[in-house]
């Protein structure tokens, strides 16, 4: 284990015996030790706000679509949303 690694594992150890965030760190410590240990990269998360944001779009042109009659097949065809997931939004609409 890396000194970075080691270090995080002592600070969480610390933080549980000294009842800092005890009872987060109890359930989540390996979640927690996962994102530290995963290097940030901003480039990374610029293409997953914007792939987020295009799905969100996506979403609404299809509800908007179920609204004025359009069939699953041309709105999965528009929109390149799985059926299914046109298939949950038709039947509860937001």
């Amino acid at each position: 284990m890396g000194d970075k690694e080691g270090g995080m594992l002592a600070a969480i150890k610390y933080c549980r015996e000294h009842d800092i965030l005890k009872e987060f760190l109890e359930q989540n410590a390996t979640e927690v030790i996962n994102m530290l240990i995963t290097e940030w990269n901003t480039e990374d998360a610029k293409v997953v706000w914007y792939e987020e944001g295009q799905e969100e779009k996506a979403m609404e042109i299809a509800r908007n679509a179920l609204a004025k009659g359009l069939s699953i097949e041309v709105i999965h065809d528009i929109t390149g949303l799985d059926k299914e997931a046109i298939k949950r939004l038709a039947s509860n609409p937001a």
